[in-house]
């Protein structure tokens, strides 16, 4: 089956050699929270039918309305034979991943990041370092005490620092 309007739907975590694949191939990527269900609603209330998370939940809505390995797999064999390639060529020529890397840091206290003062500017300043090249993303996790931060860019080194400079900064906004 074709993607409904050439679109994807993946988490906001979701790397961004994804997005540009999907893009060179001619579709569109949208983003939605981190969750399966969010995946499900974006899919719904847009009219797409296909979407998952980058930790492997894949809903393929023309199917189930929920994340199913089994119909992931029939898919895949699918694919398979249709294109009669083996799924080393196919996973060679998928994407190329963009760097990444997540921090967490767990705080006792709990802010609006949007009004963390030093946290924004760490924030403004990786984003105009990274420029188009990445991408940065800070939110706390649903289901710990722990702030997130990811962050995508051309070199691994670089943006390790950059996010522990962003969780440095947001130690001191809820010290």
């Amino acid at each position: 089956r074709k993607l409904k309007k050439k679109t994807l739907v993946a988490t906001v975590m979701s790397n961004l050699g994804l997005e540009r694949a999907i893009e060179a191939a001619g579709g569109r990527l949208v983003r939605c929270p981190v969750g399966d269900r969010y995946v499900v609603e974006t899919l719904r209330a847009k009219g797409y039918n296909f979407g998952g998370e980058q930790s492997g939940h894949l809903v393929f809505l023309d199917h189930a309305t929920t994340g199913d390995g089994l119909v992931g797999a029939l898919q895949l064999l699918s694919l398979l034979v249709q294109s009669g390639r083996p799924l080393s060529e196919l996973t060679h020529e998928a994407m190329e991943r963009v760097p990444q890397i997540l921090l967490n840091q767990r705080f006792e206290q709990r802010r609006d990041v949007t009004k963390m003062a030093a946290t924004q500017k760490a924030i403004g300043a990786v984003e105009k370092r990274l420029g188009k090249k990445g991408r940065v993303l800070v939110r706390w996790s649903g289901t710990e005490p722990k702030l997130r931060v990811m962050i995508e860019g051309p070199d691994q080194d670089r943006i390790e620092t950059f996010a522990k400079d962003i969780l440095a900064a947001a130690a001191r906004d809820l010290a």
